[in-house]
């Protein structure tokens, strides 16, 4: 429970976790407490269980794990009220009206024929799946009186009436045999490891496990890894299950998360949608965890409490005696490794569900002939025949921006961050240098600020330039950028989304926000401009990643009746990682790195801590670490090896030098012991109070 109490001259908000035996007296004064905020606990005891269990694993201080996980009012100390929800009707002129009345304001019939069909209302986060100017069309339908609007403490979700007709999704044999499988064992925890190729219906797989574990009274949790997925999966959950939806991620105010937070906790949200925090969130009834796209690196956090949404997940799972779907394509190798070793059942769907079949991939090689700024006349020559057929095409760039350096050819000046190790981007639509890593931005030089020459050169290619070279090789095509830039404003995703849905002959060029879980029947050809991106990463996963990244990207191809086409560009086309991808074995492809893995006792068959530092002076970080490194070797080192310190591949970054000490075992239980007592003992080290430190357990990223 949540109590105020004294903390210097102020008050803070602080949870109590325990009562300790007899009069709990430590031998020296305690303040009193102020108040108790809570009625009953806030937390289940369940998720309490599983805070401190990730408290303990991750070596972070329970309460900022605890803290962490509560919507922003309770943090602050505020009750755990609910907001009230405005809901929209048709009033009684409204009704009168007739969509064909309204062909010339598209956007105002279509609402009044979403709010028709709705007869109970509709709330906010229901019409911004519909339009993402919805506020505005409401407002033109108000001023007509055709709306009228209820306060009312329904949940803010999307909500669809029961449907006494609805039948669930009829599954093909692969997905039902899958179904079965998961729905066995519901009431009690089982791991299962969703292996299905893209287009092969894993949602439809959910939604019919879903559907039992609603009809037995159980709610259902669901993790995606990105915002940008949620008003696609939303709407559709929305349509199929017959209870609440609620959404929890970073896009909603502070009231919507405590709303639904609170709908979760108290049972009336019989399926919740979130991103990686969401797993914190409280069920009075858990049925079931999926996680969709398990192997996606946004489910480990980067800052402060450095978890991993998924491997907590199954944790959760093993506790609430549910099971647990991970779902994806491209498996995690560690999942696979699960998998292998028995710790998961595997379900392998190798179909695509309908007529679709997975498309045909080929390698274009681009030391053969010219290119223009990036794109080969192999790949124009297809883009044209596919257009000229009447279909869509997707070009993936992981580059946004206009350029990813500007060069004078004068005296060889780079444009650098003055922060960062890292080249400046520019973006020309904003006419901005930009750092991609520390945010600093700056407008660029009309002429070299070394030899004062005119005539700089933008060298390389990011969306914005091969957005400009396609309006002019293709004029007249309707050419739809996304990326971080152009989905920066509320609802520009749903509606950039919303022009590729309507059909016709497209050009869609986009960045890793568009390579995963979007179903976009009308794409035939996807083209990937450079592959080579991930073959000589510093990361040992780079090539995972990458592998991962051309086959989500290009399982956007030839998702309908139309066969689909993925072309790839690459210097390296001899290089081994290629081969298997052609063949759509991802099975090959992730055994090969299984092999490498275990030879460098790396993750899944080893284990690894990652100390890192950083501070303004360049030598503090590597002394502090040393520091570390010699304490270390005090104590128990069994089974441990320790490497470093050594500076951060990125060494400056945001102003600040940064350093890096890797612990790495083969053994959790050799690991583990050694933080645990070397922990408390940093504080205390020559220079810590210089620098700031942290611990990633499991680390993701390398970098």
């Amino acid at each position: 429970m949540r109590v105020r109490v004294p903390f210097g001259r102020a008050t803070k908000t602080a949870m109590v976790v325990a009562l300790a035996p007899g009069d709990g007296s430590p031998g020296y004064r305690l303040k009193s407490i102020l108040e108790i905020l809570d009625d009953g606990p806030v937390l289940p005891p369940s998720m309490l269980k599983l805070l401190q269990w990730a408290a303990a694993y991750y070596h972070h201080p329970l309460g900022e794990v605890i803290f962490g996980c509560l919507p922003p009012p309770l943090r602050q100390g505020k009750a755990p009220v609910r907001m009230d929800v405005s809901r929209y009707h048709l009033s009684q002129a409204g009704e009168r009206v007739k969509t064909e009345d309204l062909a010339r304001a598209p956007r105002q019939a279509a609402m009044m024929d979403f709010l028709r069909r709705h007869p109970g209302g509709a709330d906010a986060a229901q019409l911004r799946l519909l339009d993402a100017r919805w506020r505005a069309t409401l407002r033109a339908l108000a001023a007509k009186d055709w709306i009228r609007e209820e306060k009312s403490g329904l949940p803010p979700a999307t909500v669809k009436e029961p449907d006494p007709t609805y039948r669930p999704f009829a599954l093909n044999p692969g997905q039902t045999e899958a179904a079965q499988a998961i729905s066995g064992a519901l009431g009690r925890f089982g791991a299962f490891l969703l292996d299905g190729i893209t287009g092969s219906g894993k949602t439809e797989v959910y939604l019919n496990v879903i559907d039992q574990v609603i009809a037995q009274g159980r709610q259902a949790l669901v993790l995606i890894p990105e915002i940008g997925l949620t008003p696609q999966l939303v709407a559709r959950f929305a349509d199929h299950v017959q209870a609440p939806v609620a959404v929890l991620h970073s896009g909603l105010s502070d009231r919507e998360r405590l709303h639904a937070w609170l709908m979760a906790r108290d049972g009336e949200a019989g399926v919740v949608i979130g991103t990686r925090s969401a797993i914190f969130t409280p069920m009075k009834r858990p049925g079931i965890c999926i996680i969709d796209e398990e192997h996606d690196p946004s489910f480990k956090q980067q800052e402060g409490f450095r978890y991993h949404a998924r491997d907590l997940a199954v944790m959760r799972a093993r506790q609430e005696a549910m099971p647990i779907v991970l779902g994806s394509a491209t498996p995690s190798l560690e999942s696979l490794h699960n998998a292998g070793q028995g710790r998961y059942e595997r379900l392998v769907l190798r179909e695509r569900i309908g007529k679709a079949r997975p498309p045909a991939i080929r390698l274009l090689d681009m030391r053969a002939g010219r290119d223009d700024n990036g794109l080969s006349s192999a790949l124009l020559q297809a883009v044209g025949a596919h257009l000229a057929q009447g279909n869509q095409v997707l070009l993936f760039l992981n580059r946004r921006g206009y350029a990813p350096t500007l060069f004078c050819p004068g005296c060889g000046w780079i444009a650098l961050c003055p922060r960062c190790d890292a080249h400046m981007i520019l973006h020309r639509a904003r006419n901005r240098l930009h750092c991609h890593h520390c945010d600093t931005q700056q407008p660029p030089p009309a002429q070299c600020p070394q030899c004062q020459a005119s005539g700089l050169l933008a060298l390389g290619q990011g969306t914005e330039r091969v957005e400009e070279t396609l309006q002019g090789l293709f004029p007249g095509t309707d050419i739809i950028r996304i990326d971080r830039d152009s989905t920066r404003r509320k609802g520009a995703m749903q509606a950039l989304l919303k022009r590729v849905r309507g059909g016709g002959p497209q050009i869609l060029l986009g960045t890793q926000m568009i390579a995963k879980g979007h179903h976009l029947p009308g794409i035939t050809l996807v083209g990937i401009l450079n592959a080579d991106q991930g073959l000589f990463g510093a990361d040992f996963r780079a090539i995972e990643r990458m592998g991962q990244l051309i086959l989500q990207v290009a399982g956007r191809a030839g998702r309908a009746d139309k066969p689909g086409e993925v072309c790839i560009q690459t210097h390296y086309p001899e290089h081994p990682a290629f081969s298997p991808l052609l063949a759509h074995d991802y099975g090959a492809f992730a055994h090969r790195l299984l092999e490498e893995r275990q030879l460098g006792q790396l993750p899944p068959y080893g284990n690894l801590a990652l100390f890192r530092a950083e501070a303004l002076d360049q030598a503090l970080p590597l002394r502090f670490l040393q520091a570390v490194h010699e304490q270390a070797m005090t104590l128990s080192l069994e089974g441990v090896r320790l490497l470093g310190p050594v500076s951060a591949p990125m060494e400056k970054r945001a102003g600040r030098f940064r350093a890096q000490l890797l612990l790495q075992s083969l053994r959790r239980r050799h690991l583990h012991p050694l933080l645990k007592a070397l922990i408390p003992i940093l504080d205390g080290l020559p220079g810590a109070r210089k620098v700031r430190w942290s611990l990633d357990v499991d680390p993701q990223e390398m970098f």
